[in-house]
């Protein structure tokens, strides 16, 4: 079997484990790190998680690729009944946009609309993979002592979202029949919430306090999964095995478009340019990550010069809570699904930053309206305005015009 992953903290992660036992006993930033793997590809497949699964956690654990593959193929297959069609490479195309030559990475026609489905996809093969293996246990044990054993019982999902992600989890949920519950605050768009009902989650509606800083959705999400429920989400800290998933992006990203210099990526909780970051990396890019987030709502701006006054990250992460606490007041802003209150992976996106000579930028709402209607006229592309974020952060930053670019329109406008 292979060995658990490690966490930021040095102790090691049991198998059955998602996040790191040491959480919430100290101050510390833990997370499950997942390891880059040697660059390799499948050719004759345009499935993302079949052409590049020899990078894929989840790969390596099931250590069955025949079986692998039929797995994926048959979940796919299943999230086509769902969404009208499963996984495949999606678009990157060179556009003329505010007078600069912008490579575009369209993430709006991927399952359930955005990126987000990477992530949720990633996490299910995970279970799967794990499920086979507890069965095969069973069987084991069973046959040992002579009886027939019992079934697999599959636990709870929970996530903790207002959007994209929570649709992403649901969708890929529908799809294995798999129980999930989705925590969302009191601000959700009622046509999401009774989409996620249609799809056959559970969603309960959790009030933000004027008196308790913070997102009372997350909050309620964690004691579900202290009691047992597994999280399904895109945040690092509660199942580093997100980022697996996410990868595939920047895999798509670096070979398509190999030359690129700067990537921006908008930022909420953070899993995305992590992931983004990850896949580059493995693919030996030297693109620096730029990073972007509104003035309604900028905490990873703020961790990097908290990151700076504490000398590095090294230090930064013994101190989570003189870096990253909840945004106050209540976040607000046009692009509404990147307002995390807090950047829940802030120590892997400035890693990534740190490692590739990037750093964050903060954009004014007005300019993130511009960028919205920018990207939809420049592209013809029905993006969402927290979809094109990322090009807000461009704008804003205005790199000099002979440098090669790229950003990502990561969700379709509903």
């Amino acid at each position: 079997m292979i060995a658990g992953l490690r966490c930021s903290c040095g102790a090691v992660a049991g198998p059955e484990q998602w996040s790191c036992k040491q959480r919430d006993l100290d101050n510390a930033d833990h997370v499950l790190q997942l390891p880059l793997s040697a660059w390799q590809v499948d050719d004759s497949s345009c499935q993302p998680f079949v052409r590049y699964r020899q990078m894929l956690r989840s790969w390596q654990e099931a250590n069955d690729d025949a079986w692998f593959v039929d797995r994926v193929q048959q979940l796919d297959e299943a999230v086509a009944a769902v969404d009208k069609h499963g996984f495949a490479v999606t678009p990157c195309i060179e556009h003329e946009i505010a007078g600069r030559r912008i490579t575009v990475k369209d993430e709006t026609g991927n399952v359930s609309g955005s990126h987000k489905a990477r992530h949720t996809f990633g996490l299910m093969l995970h279970l799967l993979v794990r499920e086979r293996r507890r069965y095969k246990n069973q069987k084991d044990t069973s046959a040992t002592a002579g009886n027939s054993g019992s079934a697999t019982t599959r636990a709870p999902l929970a996530i903790s979202s207002c959007g994209n992600a929570a649709v992403a989890a649901a969708v890929v949920a529908a799809a294995e029949r798999w129980p999930l519950s989705v925590f969302v605050p009191q601000e959700a768009n009622p046509a999401t919430v009774s989409y996620l009902r249609e799809l056959g989650a559970t969603v309960e509606v959790c009030k933000r306090s004027k008196s308790d800083a913070g997102d009372p959705s997350y909050e309620r999400f964690r004691q579900a999964v202290e009691a047992g429920a597994v999280p399904f989400g895109c945040q690092g800290p509660d199942n580093g095995y997100t980022y697996d998933g996410g990868r595939t992006l920047g895999y798509e990203l670096a070979e398509q478009a190999p030359d690129t210099e700067r990537v921006y990526v908008q930022v909420g909780g953070g899993a995305l340019a992590a992931s983004v970051a990850q896949g580059l990396a493995t693919a030996g890019s030297t693109a620096s990550l730029i990073t972007a987030q509104t003035e309604g709502c900028a905490p990873l701006s703020r961790a990097w010069r908290q990151i700076h006054a504490l000398g590095g990250l090294a230090q930064a992460r013994t101190q989570r809570d003189a870096v990253m606490w909840p945004w106050t007041p209540t976040p607000t802003s046009a692009a509404s699904g990147i307002l995390d209150d807090e950047t829940y992976d802030w120590a892997a996106v400035s890693e990534a930053m740190l490692k590739t000579g990037g750093y964050p930028v903060v954009v004014p709402e007005t300019l993130v309206q511009k960028a919205w209607e920018t990207a939809r006229s420049a592209t013809g592309i029905n993006v969402s305005a927290t979809g094109s974020a990322g090009l807000a952060g461009l704008l804003h930053d205005n790199p000099p015009l002979n440098t090669k670019t790229a950003v990502l329109l990561t969700g379709a406008q509903f």
